[in-house]
């Protein structure tokens, strides 16, 4: 079997999976019953100064009976004794060595209370430190989490300060409430942090309740922005993972990223794997399901590891990174075309009304060899649905839709023209270029940030 054990920025565990820095890490009872399961790590519940949580503080996004396919929370840091969480920390650490156990925190602005907490930290044997710039209520109208992560200059200067007195690994987790995540990463890395963590939640209003008018969660017939995750969130934060990617510091892997954001599966655990993350974070699939999960997470991806001829995790790990590519990079001359199977179509017509009403008109409907209109057929004969391949754009939305697998499928072809990209395009274009250039020069002037 494959190896699955990772040294994240010097932080050891068995395997790649850790609880991420949420309510089932609140307490030594949940880290050490995790642990007793198979987890690899875990990131504590932030500490600080304690707050007082509110009730109504989860909001369930359902969509087609689904449920939790995401979650909103408004919930806030640990509300327990900073003394009683260190506690807890290092009973757990002693308990078990070989895990990795890394301490989430957020405290205000002051050098000297970061300085104390840090060694406070240090003294329980935890593996790491994990800053929390990125919660996206509560917290940040206090002028911490995401209102750090979404200045550069802040998390710069923090990070700087932890960074000055840690001697153990320093973890930087990211907001995705930004247009641009590089910029934060940047600072983190420049303030010698030893790894990053993103995605953390995204702000959001999970939904309005339609007889009572109230926002969800209701909090006293009022409500507001929380912190959106869940397998809704995946594509979002591998979009993040994968412009983060693109700095030459993670792309070498001088400072790793541990990935987050929509993991419930070993399928979605080796995507982020493959596009660099280099260890997993998990929260809300374990809030829906329990720990027992990591049975499914350890035996998916040692299979898949084992099917794919990986000796170890290391030998997939970010495997797609060079596959990913600025939209100016792309190939113009790359067509496919679809294909339909007819011994699987079960005529259902989606395919049709999709391309007819959503995209190119490129699907006609035929009986006995003529195109008819849907809208006035009234014969016994149900439609088949041909490909015209002339019009056909490629788009993929056909086989999207189709609740068949495998019955439209998308094939390549030859588009008869010659490589070129909108880059080179561009390059051949000047006039193209000094309008950007002029544009950059009023917003210079007018001092407006694209970002």
């Amino acid at each position: 079997m494959a190896d699955l054990s990772i040294n994240f920025a010097g932080i050891k565990s068995p395997n790649p999976f850790w609880l991420a820095s949420a309510p089932p890490t609140n307490s030594a009872y949940q880290v050490n019953k995790a642990f007793e399961q198979g987890w690899g790590g875990a990131v504590w519940k932030t500490i600080g100064t304690p707050v007082l949580n509110i009730s109504s503080r989860y909001g369930g996004f359902e969509y087609n009976g689904n449920k939790l396919v995401a979650i909103n929370n408004i919930e806030l840091i640990s509300d327990r004794p900073l003394e009683v969480n260190l506690k807890e920390i290092a009973e757990v650490k002693k308990l078990w060595p070989d895990r990795a156990v890394v301490v989430s925190a957020m405290f205000e602005g002051d050098p000297d209370v970061w300085r104390d907490a840090i060694m406070r930290i240090e003294d329980t044997g935890a593996d790491g430190i994990e800053l929390n710039y990125g919660c996206p209520h509560g917290m940040s109208e206090r002028g911490m989490g995401s209102a750090v992560g979404q200045v550069p200059e802040y998390c710069e200067m923090i990070t700087q300060w932890v960074t000055n007195v840690a001697s153990i690994p320093v973890i930087v987790k990211l907001t995705p409430n930004v247009t641009d995540m590089k910029p934060p990463a940047r600072a983190a890395i420049a303030a010698k942090a030893n790894g990053l963590a993103l995605i953390n939640t995204i702000n959001s209003v999970i939904g309005v309740d339609l007889d009572s008018f109230q926002l969800k969660p209701n909090i006293g017939g009022f409500g507001g922005h929380g912190g959106y995750a869940g397998p809704a969130v995946k594509p979002i934060a591998l979009s993040f993972l994968s412009e983060v990617m693109q700095l030459e510091e993670t792309r070498d892997y001088r400072v790793p990223i541990s990935g987050m954001g929509g993991i419930q599966t070993w399928r979605d655990a080796a995507e982020f794997l493959l596009l660099g993350a280099t260890s997993l974070q998990v929260c809300t699939a374990v809030m829906h399901y329990g720990f027992r999960i990591i049975d499914d997470l350890t035996d998916g991806l040692s299979n898949w590891l084992d099917e794919k001829g990986a000796k170890s995790i290391n030998d997939i790990i970010g495997a797609s990174v060079p596959k990913y590519s600025s939209f100016n990079n792309l190939d113009l001359s790359y067509k496919v075309i679809a294909d339909i199977n007819e011994d699987s179509c079960i005529n259902c017509d989606l395919c049709y009304i999709s391309c007819d009403e959503g995209a190119h008109q490129s699907i006609d409907l035929l009986v006995d060899g003529q195109v008819i209109d849907l809208k006035t057929y009234t014969g016994d004969i149900k439609p088949k649905p041909v490909i015209n391949t002339e019009t056909c754009v490629g788009c993929n939305l056909c086989s999207l839709v189709c609740p068949v697998d495998g019955c439209i499928s998308m094939i390549e072809v030859d588009s008869g023209r010659s490589k070129v990209t909108w880059g080179e395009i561009t390059e051949k274009m000047p006039e193209i270029t000094l309008k950007w250039d002029k544009m950059a020069d009023y917003r210079k002037k007018h001092n407006i940030d694209i970002h």
